[in-house]
């Protein structure tokens, strides 16, 4: 299976689907550009999809939403904030 992650003008993930190996591959090799042309021209969606890998072999990792997408790097990041710890308080 081929994922894609939908970016919004701001590089960050909005959504991610999932398209059939057989509809992304041209003489058999998979090929980005044909699941870009499949998710416009069969699915009908809009939008900046970039293709991503789910076993996290390309573009720096899987793209989840809420990851940012840089170009000129052409990774994908969570830079999103991460939750403080809870610090155990001792009763006494």
């Amino acid at each position: 299976m081929a994922h894609f992650a939908k970016i919004d003008n701001n590089n960050i993930v909005e959504t991610v689907i999932v398209i059939a190996n057989k509809d992304i591959t041209i003489n058999g090799e998979e090929s980005e550009q044909a699941g870009k042309d499949f998710i416009a021209n069969v699915l009908k969606l809009e939008g900046d999809w970039i293709q991503t890998s789910y076993n996290g072999n390309s573009r720096g990792g899987y793209a989840g939403i809420g990851h940012t997408y840089n170009k000129s790097k052409d990774i994908f990041k969570d830079l999103r904030p991460k939750p403080e710890p809870e610090i155990p308080r001792i009763k006494q």
